[in-house]
């Protein structure tokens, strides 16, 4: 059971990981479409400033989770999926005070809370048994 865990709580962390690297892209190729995507609609008047944060806070995120998978240091690992629940929650909750908010913008918000805490208190709590 443990190898399971293990091969998941690594699985969805680079998923997650490679996922953000594409979506922080994304919002520097095409922002509009990404931010639709997010599940709001802003006026810009061609200022992509929010656009351009997003994107850099995501594709940051997705190369932080990469590279401490890669090194292998499990520990800092969780500390920062924990830690970093806060964004998708954020996400979550500006998606929903938002006019028009779908409930497929909502889900993978709450799918991102749900795959931080998990693997991240993994993690936590597994990091020496999986270096072992």
């Amino acid at each position: 059971m443990k190898r399971l865990q293990q091969k998941t709580s690594f699985w969805l962390s680079l998923i997650s990981g490679i996922g953000l690297l594409y979506i922080g892209i994304r919002f520097f190729i095409n922002p509009v479409g990404a931010e639709i995507d997010y599940g709001i609609h802003t006026v810009t008047n061609g200022d992509f400033s929010f656009q351009y944060i997003k994107g850099i806070r995501d594709f940051f995120f997705g190369l932080i989770i990469i590279l401490l998978l890669g090194k292998k240091q499990f520990f800092a690992l969780g500390v920062i999926l924990v830690l970093g629940t806060i964004i998708p929650a954020t996400d979550f909750f500006v998606v929903l005070s938002h006019p028009g908010s779908t409930a497929g913008h909502l889900v993978s918000h709450l799918i991102a809370v749900i795959i931080c805490l998990s693997c991240g208190f993994y993690y936590l709590q597994n990091h020496k048994l999986i270096l072992s």
